[in-house]
């Protein structure tokens, strides 16, 4: 018993015709390109500070702090007590409003005292904390 799905002797044809299918499909995709190109607004502008506009003070960009063996902090380069880190860099990040310090700690010292001194640095309000590799 065989089965025929069409030919020379007639009968139905079992496929389904797909070319419409792709057609429509094709002009949607070239509507909603055309449709996403217009949708597509702004302005990238950079506005220049106002000229009554006080500069603000010079400070350092970058602040690093160095952890070195025995304990001893350097920020950027001038030695913090560890008791008072926390103070120290309250004070320092107080007037500035980006609030980044990179932590450079020695290769020999413990893992816990990098952490405190990031968690002392966060405690001060530093929102952002970058660990510098040693060279």
């Amino acid at each position: 018993m065989a089965m025929t799905t069409g030919g020379r002797r007639g009968g139905s044809i079992s496929e389904i015709n797909v070319t419409p299918m792709i057609d429509v499909l094709l002009v949607l995709l070239i509507i909603f390109m055309v449709v996403q190109q217009g949708l597509q607004r702004g302005l990238s502008v950079q506005v220049p500070p106002p000229r009554d506009a006080r500069p603000p003070a010079v400070q350092p960009e970058n602040l690093v702090l160095e952890l070195e063996p025995g304990g001893r902090y350097l920020l950027n380069r001038q030695p913090v007590a560890r008791e008072r880190l926390a103070q120290e860099l309250g004070a320092v990040f107080a007037s500035r409003t980006r609030k980044v310090l990179f932590v450079r700690g020695a290769e020999t010292l413990p893992y816990g005292e990098v952490i405190g001194a990031v968690d002392a640095s966060r405690a001060a309000g530093v929102q952002v904390v970058g660990l510098v590799p040693r060279n």
